[in-house]
C-alpha cells in the first residue's frame, strides 16, 4: 500500500504532511468561502445590509451547534478508523465508518425538527431583536432544512482525507462552494430573495457536496468503504467517547458565542447591534486566519493516528514537531496582518465605515494573542489523534467554558466595559494554550521522542 492509498508509515514525515495538507488547506479555504460568502453578499446589500449581517451573527451559535454533531462523528470516527487501519484491521475500520454515518442520519433528522420548531425562541435568547430577527429567522429556518446534507458533507469528508485522498476531499468542498458562490447572487439579487436566497443557496450546495461524499465512499477507490447501514454499539461508544472532544469544541464555541452576543447586547448600549455585527465579522476573520494551520493539523493528525496504530512512535514525534513549528510561523504571520493591515479583510464583508472602524478596534484585542493558538491546536490534535479522549475533552472545556465564558461575563463589570468581552478571548488564548501544550508534552511527546521500537 502506497502513501497515496493511506499508508502513512513510509516517506519523510514533513513532506507527507505537506503533500496531504495542501489539498486539505485548499479545501478548508473553499469551505470558509462556503461559510462566509453569504455574509459577503448579504453585508453588501443596498438595503439593510448591516442589519442582515447582524441577523446572521445571531444565528452563528446554532449553526455552530449543528457543526458540532458533525465533529462528534468525524473527530472520533475518522481517527479511530485510521488507527484501526494502522493496526491492519480493515473490517473494524469499515464498521466504524458505517456506524458514524448511520448515527449522523439519526441525529440530523432529530435536529432538523427540534431547531425548526424552536427557532423563534432560541434566536431571541441569543441576542435577536426587532431589527435583526426579521433577517435571522427566515435564514435559519431554511438553513435547518439542510441539516442532514450539512452533517453528511462535514462529518463524512474527513473519512476521505484520512484514507489518503485529500484531493477527493477537496473536490467535496469545491463542488459545494462553487455552487454557493454562483447561486448566492442569483437568489439574493436577481430573484430578490434576500437572506432567504442566501440560505437556500447554502442548502442546495451542501446537498451537492453530500451526494459527492456518498458517491465516493460507496465506490471502489476508498480503502475503507461505506457499503452498509447499521450501528455497532461498541463502535458507537468509542466514537462518541473520542468524538465528544470535537463535539465539545463546537458546542463550547456555540455557548461562548451566545454569551458574547448577550453581553454585547447588555453592555453595548445604543451600539449593541453594531457590536454584534462586529463579532460576526470577527468570527469570519477567524475562519480565514485558521485556514492554513487547519490544513497542517488535519494532515498531521492523520499521519499521527496511523503511525500510532503501527507503533511507529518516532514518526508520531516528528509529526508533533512539524505541526508546532508550522503553526507558530503561520499564526504569527496572521497576527501581523490583523495588527497592522486589518481593513482589507474586513472590507470583504461590509462597506459600512462605522462597522469597519469598530471591527478593527475589536480585532486587535480579540486576536491579540493569536500566535499562542499554535500551542493549543498542537496539543489538542495530538490528544485526539492518539486517542486520549479525557485529556482532549478537558482542554476543550478549559479554554471556552472555564476561561472564556466567565471572563466574558466578569471583565465588562471590572472597568473594561464592552471591551471586556473581547479581552476574555485574549486571556484565554494565552492561558488555555500553554496549559494544553504543557500537559501534552509531559503526557505524550516526551515519551514518543524516546520510545520508537
Amino acid at each position: 500500500m502506497s502513501p497515496a492509498k493511506g499508508d502513512f508509515s513510509q516517506g519523510k514525515v514533513s513532506a507527507l504532511i505537506v503533500r496531504l495538507g495542501l489539498p486539505i488547506m485548499l479545501a478548508e479555504l473553499v469551505h470558509v468561502l462556503y461559510n462566509i460568502v453569504d455574509r459577503m453578499y448579504i453585508g453588501h446589500m443596498e438595503n439593510g445590509g448591516t442589519e442582515a449581517l447582524t441577523g446572521l451573527g445571531v444565528c452563528f451559535p446554532l449553526i455552530t451547534l449543528i457543526g458540532a454533531f458533525a465533529n462528534l462523528c468525524s473527530t472520533g470516527g475518522a481517527t479511530l478508523s485510521t488507527i484501526a487501519r494502522g493496526q491492519g484491521d480493515h473490517e473494524r475500520a469499515e464498521r466504524i465508518l458505517s456506524t458514524a454515518f448511520s448515527f449522523l442520519l439519526l441525529v440530523g433528522a432529530g435536529l432538523s425538527v427540534l431547531l425548526f420548531v424552536t427557532a423563534p425562541y432560541t434566536l431571541r435568547l441569543l441576542g435577536g431583536d426587532e431589527t435583526s430577527l426579521p433577517y435571522a429567522l427566515p435564514y435559519f429556518r431554511i438553513y435547518v432544512l439542510g441539516t442532514i446534507p450539512v452533517l453528511i458533507s462535514l462529518g463524512m469528508n474527513p473519512f476521505i482525507n484520512a484514507q489518503g485522498f485529500p484531493r477527493m476531499g477537496m473536490v467535496t468542498v469545491i463542488l459545494g462552494a462553487a455552487l454557493n458562490i454562483g447561486l448566492d447572487p442569483l437568489f439574493i439579487y436577481v430573484l430578490d430573495m434576500g437572506v432567504q436566497g442566501a440560505a437556500l443557496a447554502t442548502v442546495l450546495s451542501q446537498l451537492a457536496s453530500a451526494v459527492w461524499v456518498l458517491a465516493f465512499l460507496t465506490g471502489q477507490k476508498p480503502v475503507t468503504r461505506l457499503h452498509r447501514l447499521g450501528i455497532d454499539g461498541s463502535a458507537l461508544k468509542n466514537i462518541v467517547k473520542l468524538g465528544v472532544t470535537g463535539f465539545t469544541f463546537k458546542v463550547t464555541n456555540s455557548v461562548t458565542q451566545a454569551i458574547v452576543n448577550v453581553m454585547l447586547k447588555a453592555w453595548g448600549g445604543p451600539l449593541s447591534q453594531l457590536y454584534i455585527g462586529a463579532m460576526s465579522l470577527l468570527n469570519s476573520m477567524r475562519e480565514i486566519m485558521s485556514l492554513p494551520l487547519n490544513g497542517v493539523t488535519s494532515a498531521g493528525q492523520n499521519v499521527m493516528s496511523f503511525n500510532y496504530g503501527a507503533r511507529r512512535y518516532g514518526r508520531v514525534s516528528e509529526s508533533i514537531r512539524f505541526i508546532l513549528l508550522g503553526g507558530m510561523v503561520i499564526n504569527t504571520c496572521m497576527w501581523l496582518m490583523v495588527m497592522f493591515v486589518p481593513r482589507p479583510m474586513i472590507q470583504l464583508f461590509t462597506d459600512d465605515e462605522d462597522l469597519i472602524a469598530l471591527t478593527i478596534h475589536c480585532a486587535r484585542i480579540f486576536f491579540g494573542a493569536f500566535p499562542f493558538m499554535a500551542f493549543q491546536v498542537t496539543g489538542q490534535n495530538t490528544f485526539v489523534g492518539l486517542n486520549y479522549p479525557k485529556h482532549a475533552l478537558c482542554f476543550s472545556l478549559l479554554r471556552k467554558i472555564v476561561l472564556v465564558a466567565p471572563l466574558t461575563i466578569l471583565l465588562p463589570g471590572l472597568g473594561l466595559g464592552v471591551d471586556g468581552v473581547f479581552w476574555g478571548e485574549f486571556i484565554s488564548q494565552i492561558c488555555g494554550s500553554l496549559a494544553c501544550f504543557t500537559t501534552m508534552y509531559f503526557v505524550i511527546w516526551r515519551r514518543m521522542k524516546s520510545n520508537d521500537p
